[in-house]
């Protein structure tokens, strides 16, 4: 955290989003969308989230296995 910025891990991509729309500390799972953190996750959401993540790039995966899904 740095004031109203926040550096989000995403299963090792990191990025700096805004934190000045909701309360958020380190350690937080966030929802983030346009560099703006919209929402914290609860650990069910969040576990949720990533399962949905990785199903999304298995499919992704099976349609084009030239295609290397970063999400």
């Amino acid at each position: 955290m740095d004031g109203k910025k926040a550096v989000v891990d995403f299963q090792g991509n990191q990025v700096t989003a805004e934190a000045g729309l909701v309360r958020v500390k380190p350690g937080d799972r966030v929802l983030v969308h346009a560099g703006c953190i919209l929402q914290v996750l609860s650990e069910e959401e969040g576990d949720r989230m990533q399962e949905l993540f990785e199903e999304l790039e298995e499919v992704m995966k099976d349609e084009d296995p030239g295609i290397s899904a970063e999400l």
